[in-house]
C-alpha cells in the first residue's frame, strides 16, 4: 500500500469489477481509456492481479485517506510488447482538477524508482488527452516517441530514475 498526504493506493483485485465499470462508463473517462463490461473488467482485473504476483507491481485503486472513497486508479503497468513499465492514471471526473493524479503518480514513481529499482518509466498518453499530458510534464516526463497503444495513436513520454531523483532533490 502506498500513502500520500491525501491518498491511499492499494492493489486492484477482481472484487473491484463493479467499481471499475462505473469509473470507465463516464464518456469523459472512456474517451481515452475505453469502457468495460463487467466481464471485460473482471478479465482486466485478473490480469492486473497476475501482474502483481509475477512482477511485484500493477495498478492500484486510489482512495481518499479521509473517507476511503475510491476516486481513480494509478499504478505501474508492464507492457510486454514494448518491454516497458508505464505509469498510468485515470480518475473519476468529479475528482479532476484537484491534483490527485499528480500526487498519486508522483508516489507511484517514487515507489517504482526507489523500491523497485526501475531505471525508466514511461507514460503512454493518447493524442488529445491534454490533462494527462500536463500531469506527465509536471512530473518531469518528456516525449520519447510516437506509438500505437490499444489501436490508438499516442505519445510515449519517459522519465528516467536519475532525472526523477534530481527533481526530487535526492
Amino acid at each position: 500500500m502506498i500513502t500520500t498526504e491525501r491518498l491511499r493506493l492499494r492493489p486492484l483485485t477482481a472484487a473491484d469489477a463493479d467499481w471499475w465499470v462505473r469509473l470507465h462508463e463516464d464518456s469523459a473517462v472512456s474517451r481515452f481509456v475505453g469502457a468495460y463490461t463487467r466481464e471485460q473488467a473482471q478479465a482486466r482485473l485478473q490480469a492486473i492481479e497476475q501482474q502483481w504476483e509475477e512482477r511485484g507491481h500493477g495498478l492500484c485503486a486510489v482512495e481518499l485517506r479521509d473517507s476511503g472513497e475510491a476516486i481513480g486508479r494509478c499504478g505501474l503497468n508492464w507492457w510486454e510488447q514494448f518491454g516497458e513499465t508505464e505509469a498510468g492514471w485515470t480518475f473519476a471526473t468529479a475528482h479532476w482538477g484537484r491534483g490527485y493524479a499528480t500526487e498519486a503518480a508522483g508516489a507511484v514513481l517514487a515507489w517504482g524508482f526507489d523500491t523497485l529499482g526501475l531505471e525508466r518509466i514511461t507514460a503512454m498518453i493518447h493524442h488529445g488527452n491534454t490533462a494527462s499530458t500536463a500531469v506527465a510534464r509536471r512530473l518531469g516526463f518528456t516525449p520519447l516517441r510516437e506509438d500505437t497503444v490499444l489501436d490508438r495513436p499516442c505519445t510515449v513520454h519517459a522519465l528516467d530514475r536519475e532525472n526523477f531523483l534530481s527533481r526530487e532533490g535526492r
